[in-house]
C-alpha cells in the first residue's frame, strides 16, 4: 500500500490523530505528510479509515 496526500489537505490533523505512526503534521507547511512508505500491514486498516474520514479527500491510497 502506498499513500499520498494532495495539496487539498486542510490541516485538520484528523489523520495524525488516528495514525501518528504514518501521518505527521508539518508546522511550516500547515499540512500532513507521510512518514513511512510503504505502509506496514498492521497499519493498513487505520490508514484506510484516515482516508475515508479525510474531510478534504486529500488522502489517496494505492493498493
Amino acid at each position: 500500500m502506498k499513500v499520498t496526500i494532495s495539496k487539498q489537505c486542510m490541516g485538520d490533523r484528523n489523520c495524525n490523530d488516528l495514525c501518528p505512526e504514518v501521518f505527521k503534521y508539518d508546522e511550516d507547511q500547515l499540512l500532513s505528510t507521510i512518514q513511512i512508505d510503504p505502509i506496514p500491514d498492521h497499519l493498513k486498516d487505520i490508514v484506510r479509515r484516515a482516508a475515508t474520514e479525510c474531510g478534504a479527500d486529500a488522502i489517496t491510497i494505492e493498493e
